[in-house]
């Protein structure tokens, strides 16, 4: 909700209501057409199984031409295999049910499910191991004011972990995290 009141404040102070709308609303209740697709950090939500519907559902969201751009935490093609066959720290206590795809078999799943192309890709990880850090960090000065709302030191030791762990991904390159851009072809 505050990410959709923010997008909207932004459009209007730039006078593009009328040509930009943003939505609330899940993926799968979508209807109509549209020249442009974005999705942010939420594909990870999505679950390997419905990876293939994702990409079905976004061709068919799209017109002929239309372009669709994903920024998504994705995990180094070598490790894939073996990582979509076992649950990690994040799968069983931050994220249950979430899932990093790779860069190729998100390709390969929109070569094989849609008639999208990819077009760009832009990968980010370094700098995204710096806004761990900086996560991290404003979570420690922030902690007083959390613990107040009843989060215990269990909670506290989780978090930290976590955002340890993410950084390290992003600086051994084991995660990145990438925008990749496509285009609907038919």
């Amino acid at each position: 909700q505050e990410q959709f009141q923010w997008a909207n404040t932004r459009i209007a102070r730039a006078g593009l209501q009328d040509r930009v709308e943003v939505l609330l609303c899940d993926y799968r209740d979508l209807s109509g057409q549209y020249d442009k697709l974005l999705s942010v950090e939420m594909i990870e939500a999505v679950g390997q199984r419905y990876l293939p519907a994702f990409f079905r559902t976004c061709q068919a969201r799209l017109r002929p031409g239309g372009r669709m751009a994903i920024q998504a935490i994705t995990i180094q093609d070598q490790r894939y295999r073996g990582y979509s066959k076992n649950v990690d720290f994040i799968q069983r206590y931050i994220f249950p049910g979430g899932f990093l795809p790779s860069i190729t078999a998100m390709n390969e799943l929109m070569t094989r499910h849609t008639d999208f192309v990819v077009r760009d890709l832009f990968d980010m990880g370094p700098d995204y191991a710096r806004t761990l850090a900086h996560w991290r960090q404003r979570f420690i000065h922030a902690w007083q004011d959390i613990e107040k709302l009843g989060f215990d030191d269990r909670f506290r030791r989780m978090w930290l972990y976590y955002f340890g762990y993410c950084e390290a991904g992003f600086n051994a390159r084991t995660i990145s995290v990438v925008q990749l851009t496509a285009e609907r072809t038919s």
